[in-house]
């Protein structure tokens, strides 16, 4: 297998180098390209996954559909359909940004950080997912009304990036979701 590596990243979102991705998240992370994806079906309901319970950071906890890493070179929308493809098993359409500027910084129970520069996208379903389990344990489809509830009223049930994400772009996960151009 080829190692991967991410994109390390200046305040500014800047490249200045590479790092194996394998040994970027610690406790001393630094800022790199991210995106986070939060997809939809042609019903209008959001999809939410359980990370597996093998990921180093985050294990078992639920969240957006994916997020993932472009590689050195590779543009967020290649990014999002290789990680659709190899997470979900699914293929995505209509791929657009919802927060071009989105960055957060957060620490897992076992002290992993994640501090990532992390475009945020929305697109729709274009196939039925089949999850690799080594990336995802659980999966379901929601209503975002439903969802947005649970981020406001419980935000220590989903990741940190979506409770972020939701309070950065509140329209996000409502039928009036604005898109930035």
């Amino acid at each position: 297998m080829r190692a991967e590596f991410v994109v390390l990243v200046d305040d500014d979102g800047n490249e200045i180098g590479t790092a194996p991705k394998a040994e970027v998240h610690s406790a001393e992370t630094p800022l790199h390209r991210a995106f986070s994806c939060h997809v939809f079906d042609g019903a209008g309901r959001v999809l939410v996954t359980r990370r597996a319970l093998t990921k180093r950071a985050w294990p078992g906890v639920w969240t957006n559909a994916f997020c993932g890493h472009p590689a050195p070179g590779e543009g967020d929308l290649d990014a999002i359909d290789r990680r659709a493809r190899q997470e979900l098993g699914l293929e995505v359409r209509d791929v657009r940004v919802v927060d071009p500027g989105f960055r957060y910084r957060a620490t897992d129970s076992a002290g992993i950080v994640e501090n990532e520069l992390c475009p945020v996208y929305r697109a729709t379903a274009a196939s039925d997912i089949e999850p690799d389990p080594r990336e995802v344990d659980q999966w379901r489809w929601m209503d975002p009304a439903d969802l947005a509830s649970i981020v406001r009223l419980a935000p220590h049930l989903v990741s940190p990036w979506l409770v972020g994400q939701a309070a950065a772009s509140p329209h996000l996960l409502s039928e009036r979701e604005r898109t930035h151009t």
